[in-house]
């Protein structure tokens, strides 16, 4: 390189030359204290602000004068200055002139401001977009009343006006528009109709005439250049598609033939001109093509194929070195972003947002991606959006191919704050490393899923029935022809032969390695049965397959929990979203406490139209589901103790007792008003548990035994609303409201079975009590089998006076003195009646729960004993569940010896056999030669309790 041509020397050759041209101009700025030392710096940066300086000096004095060089712009100075600008436009010839030489100016701002570092990366962005959002808003605005005073307006058939949607697209959707970007832009408008001028024409042709006339105004070339070059390919059927189409015309387009990388575009579509209401519609109507409901893994297959294609591309024209489209370039850290916000963006609406950067920070916030990832790929994105406005910045060109040229090497590695070449390339070379590491990381498919598999050639049936067998035999499975018969009549079943294209090769993808984690399974005969059975169910949602495919943590977790538990199978066979749950082992294996499910409920709901109460009750049987998984887990794989995971079940019914509360109660309220004069100053109405529910002691299958109460005690109060009824009615009608949220089924089946005989007179009772007649049954009218259930009730929702009242009622009833001698003859009569109707036992097997030294002689026992003192120590009435009532009992040294420490040992004992029953989905039985220490104990403990 000569010295002429060092980048520092030209810039100090062309302002040498601007200072011969313009003295007295230059000695003023020369005066300006670090003006000149910018302006070198700028001028070698880019050759674009040079050759605009030098043809208007003004321009340079006006920039430097105003002091916009020094300052960041507001919230929509840009266009309130173009708006000005154009305020004396009439035609267009005017209107392309002054929208090219304020476009110029503000480049030459944009520019100084970036080279000299006074503007961050993230302001640079912003201001190339608003710019952008400033031309093509007033240049529509003003193409419109002009087409308009021609033509006539466009209305649809019922008159109304109708206005031009421009969607911003690419970077410009996302506001990340960079220095010589392209402007990708989409038209639409809301309905078809004609103008209401002397030539009526369709709204169609209007529309397409003032599209033609906007890209025109922005994208021409003339004496002053361009605006921004406008690219409308990304239309509905491309450059055969109408330049504009209607809504309806867009909505079947991207419901019927729109491809996956149509989704990928619009996750940044943005509505940057025309009427924000009708924009606003169309958003809300491109959502569900955009984010699907349900987690789409063929994203990643999807995206992963562009990236290959564009690969390719790059190869054939030599531009590997490509900083937006090669390797470790900017493009590779979009798709990571984006593939998660098509595979989740539907269930998750945080990840509803346009720029990369906060997209990135979501991710990691919810664990998708690392620390260390999160911070890379920010990073390096940073770094890489500051060479590629170097790189246009020099000529106002659309490139992001590193110079060749030794001079041209030098000025970007110096515009970017590096003394060589070097130096810069080994930082850049750096940073594409790490985020084309991270590309991989997320997209290549698994070397699993690639290699070749042993038993490969079973499923692709290379081998004849013995070979196959005995190959299955070898690979860990007990009877290898039984197991191919069965993936026989797999593969010629109605989900295998119904798949498409697309279908089939995720099938053929996936079986391979589903076999092999299978085999390696401790039962892989009849985890293999169960695994087999969710195929079946989520085969004709190819999105299942891929995610199955692209995640071999999450088939590992499948394989591992079906093979342990038959419940947990068949859960996943029937509600397949969660699939998701295997996806991280983290999560999986942590179920949530309280708040944290709270917040995780709230979330979810947020996603969905407050008013669209299907959706609301989908999403909470999807909340309830996923945490019972993660729950079963847990409990299986011992990360919990089994007395914990009824706290952790009782705690999700709990969190989602008091939403439904909450729904049913806004809704009725939304009907009716508010009741009147009721007691408490929230909603005055609870929700008591009891039973289970109440006694903390949840299983996975549990009914929900409740019991509503109300706080009003006047019958002739009415609700406040514009339809007022009866305050009784109305909690009758919430009550009512809750049922149905609870049993309705939907496709995600129901939420709880609800049992709500135990109020006051069981099934011929109110449906919900006031407070002052619950207090006159329970005092009065009730049987001692009913305080007995009143001794496991607890609060679990409501209004708080209402919650202190139903306690205060509650003490009083069971701490009252009792004849023990007929309290137990009452107790033990209660149990035999029990007993003759739900003891399954026979002579061969051994009904846990009912049958004789089973867990409801030990609950009955425990009931008998608080009942009989807790007139004498009323802590005893402070706890619901078994275990902390006979720890209550013990501390009272109320029974003789160890009694209470036996009782709890053997229901502990006989607990766990019950519960690992349910989970295995068989009837709570056990041979009859089985458990026999422990029903012994407990039928010596009440011949001694009970029959003493």
């Amino acid at each position: 390189m000569q010295p002429s041509e060092h980048p520092a020397r030209e810039a100090e050759n062309k302002w040498r030359h601007w200072q011969s041209v313009s003295p007295e101009l230059g000695a003023e700025l020369c005066s300006v204290a670090g003006f000149e030392a910018e302006l070198l710096r700028v001028w070698e940066g880019s050759d674009f602000v040079a050759q605009h300086c030098l043809k208007q000096p003004e321009l340079l004095m006006r920039l430097q004068r105003s002091g916009v060089l020094a300052h960041s712009y507001s919230d929509g100075e840009l266009d309130r200055l173009l708006g000005a600008r154009l305020d004396e436009v009439t035609d267009e010839p005017a209107l392309h002139r002054e929208l090219r030489r304020f476009r110029n100016e503000q480049m030459v701002r944009i520019i100084w401001r970036d080279l000299t570092q006074a503007a961050p990366l993230a302001e640079t962005l912003e201001d190339l977009s608003a710019l952008a959002d400033a031309c093509v808003s007033r240049a529509l605005s003003l193409l419109y009343a002009w087409l308009t005073e021609k033509q006539g307006t466009p209305r649809n058939a019922a008159g109304e006006q109708q206005y031009l949607v421009v969607l911003g697209m690419g970077k410009l959707g996302a506001r990340e528009l960079n220095l010589s970007s392209d402007i990708d832009l989409i038209f639409a408008y809301p309905e078809p109709g004609e103008t209401d001028g002397a030539r009526p024409t369709s709204n169609e042709q209007f529309f397409i005439r003032l599209c033609q006339q906007l890209v025109k105004a922005l994208n021409s070339q003339t004496v002053d250049g361009f605006v921004f070059r406008v690219d409308a390919r990304l239309r509905p059927f491309g450059d055969a598609g109408a330049l504009a189409l209607s809504f309806d015309a867009m909505e079947t387009y991207y419901q019927s033939h729109a491809r996956e990388w149509e989704r990928y575009a619009m996750i940044k579509a943005r509505v940057v001109a025309g009427d924000a209401a009708a924009g606003r519609e169309i958003m809300a109507m491109l959502q569900p093509f955009i984010y699907r409901r349900y987690l789409d893994f063929g994203a990643i297959e999807s995206i992963r194929d562009m990236k290959r294609l564009i690969g390719r591309e790059l190869k054939r024209k030599g531009m590997a070195d490509n900083v937006k489209l090669g390797p470790g370039g900017i493009r590779e850290i979009e798709f990571i972003g984006q593939a998660f916000q098509l595979i989740r963006g539907g269930r998750e609406p945080e990840l509803q947002i346009r720029p990369i950067l906060p997209v990135l920070q979501v991710l990691g916030e919810k664990q998708q991606l690392s620390p260390e990832e999160v911070t890379e790929l920010t990073e390096a994105y940073r770094f890489l959006r500051l060479v590629e406005n170097r790189i246009q910045a020099w000529k106002d060109r659309q490139t992001h191919l590193l110079p060749e040229s030794e001079s041209g090497r030098l000025r970007i590695a110096r515009a970017m704050g590096y003394t060589d070449w070097g130096q810069f390339f080994a930082v850049l070379e750096r940073h594409r490393v790490k985020v084309q590491s991270h590309f991989d990381n997320v997209f290549a498919l698994s070397e699993e899923v690639t290699a070749d598999l042993p038993l490969q050639a079973v499923w692709d049936q290379e081998l004849d029935d013995e070979q196959a067998a005995k190959r299955l035999e070898q690979s860990g499975f007990s009877e290898g022809a039984v197991v191919l018969s069965r993936l026989e009549s797999f593969r010629q079943g109605h989900a295998c032969r119904s798949l498409g294209t697309r279908g089939r090769h995720r099938m053929e993808q996936l079986m391979p390695v589903l076999l092999e984690a299978v085999a390696q399974s401790p039962a892989p005969d009849v985890t293999l049965e169960r695994i087999l059975r969710i195929i079946e169910s989520i085969a004709r949602r190819t999105s299942y397959l891929a995610l199955l495919v692209e995640n071999p943590t999450a088939l590992t977790q499948l394989v591992k929990l079906a093979g342990i538990s038959p419940w947990i199978a068949q859960q996943v066979a029937r509600h397949p979203l969660l699939l998701d749950e295997m996806l991280d082992p983290r999560r999986l294996y942590t179920p949530l406490k309280r708040e944290r499910l709270e917040a995780e409920l709230a979330t979810a709901l947020a996603a969905v139209d407050k008013d669209d109460q299907e959706q609301q009750m989908e999403r909470m049987r999807q909340f309830t589901q996923s945490n019972m998984l993660r729950v079963a887990a847990a409990d299986l794989t011992g990360v919990i103790p089994l007395m914990v995971v009824s706290d952790y079940l009782t705690e999700i019914a709990e969190t989602i007792t008091c939403k439904v509360m909450e729904q049913a109660w806004d809704l009725l309220v939304a009907k009716h008003g508010r009741p009147s004069n009721v007691s408490g100053d929230g909603n005055g109405f609870a929700v008591i548990g009891y039973g289970k529910l109440g006694g903390i002691e949840l299983g996975y299958g549990s009914d929900l035994d409740m019991v509503f109460l109300h706080g009003n005690d006047n019958p002739n109060l009415m609700t406040d609303g514009k339809r007022p009824v009866a305050n009784d009615l109305f909690y009758a009608r919430m009550g009512q409201r809750m049922i149905h949220m609870y049993t309705t089924r939907t496709p995600a089946g129901t939420l709880y079975e609800v049992d709500m005989r135990l109020r006051p007179n069981g099934n011929s009772g109110m449906l919900v009590s006031s407070l002052e007649a619950f207090e006159e049954y329970q005092k009065n009218a009730a049987w001692t089998w009913e305080h007995q259930a009143l001794l496991r009730a607890r609060a679990v929702a409501g209004d708080p006076a209402v919650i202190q009242q139903f306690q205060r009622i509650r003490r009083e009833v069971l701490s009252r003195e009792r004849d023990p001698e007929k309290l137990r003859a009452d107790v033990r009569e209660m149990r035999e009646k029990m007993r003759g109707s739900l003891d399954k036992s026979n002579g061969q097997q051994f009904d846990i729960k009912q049958g004789v030294g089973g867990i409801a002689d030990i609950e009955f026992m425990v009931q008998y004993s608080v009942l009989r003192w807790a007139y004498k120590h009323p802590d005893l009435l402070d706890w619901t569940d078994n275990i902390r009532l006979l720890d209550s009992l013990a501390r009272h040294r109320l029974f003789e010896g160890e009694v209470a420490e036996l009782l709890a040992e053997n229901y502990r004992a006989l607990r766990a056999v019950y519960h690992r029953k349910a989970l295995s989905e068989l009837p709570g039985l056990v041979p009859e030669d089985e458990l026999l220490r422990e029903r012994e104990a407990v039928q010596a403990l009440w011949q001694r309790l009970m029959l003493a």
